[in-house]
């Protein structure tokens, strides 16, 4: 399973990494260290926490966010697989973004909840990138 730096689960979440240390440091999504000391969150810890946020708020300030060439950098949290075709959320800071897949392309891409991906929206269609 992938892991995050409490810097990357920052980019991932739209917040500065100082407010996910405080949030890793007051509980509220859980850490371990790696070989080199440094602090970790395991991927489906930050997909559940990243929709827990998205419902009830960060409780800090909403910003204010926008996306760059319509890209949505965010994290796997949910994939529903069919025999031919696939469901994929992904949750992008506050926005939670669906796509629907051939089975096949999740699959190759080899997405899995806690994966980091980027959504890409294009008028009603939303392609995902595997970073």
């Amino acid at each position: 399973m992938q892991s995050y730096t409490i810097g990357q689960a920052a980019r991932l979440l739209g917040v500065s990494p100082d407010t996910a240390r405080r949030w890793a440091d007051a509980g509220r999504v859980a850490t371990h260290r790696d070989e080199a000391g440094r602090r970790l969150i395991d991927g489906r810890d930050l997909a559940a926490f990243s929709v827990e946020l998205a419902k009830g708020g960060s409780g800090e300030e909403e910003t204010s966010r926008t996306s760059v060439r319509n890209a949505f950098p965010g994290i796997v949290t949910a994939i529903k697989l069919g025999d031919v075709a696939a469901q994929v959320e992904i949750q992008a800071g506050p926005h939670r973004l669906v796509s629907l897949l051939t089975r096949e392309a999740v699959e190759e891409l080899g997405l899995e909840v806690g994966v980091e991906a980027t959504a890409r929206v294009k008028s009603t269609n939303v392609h995902i990138d595997r970073v």
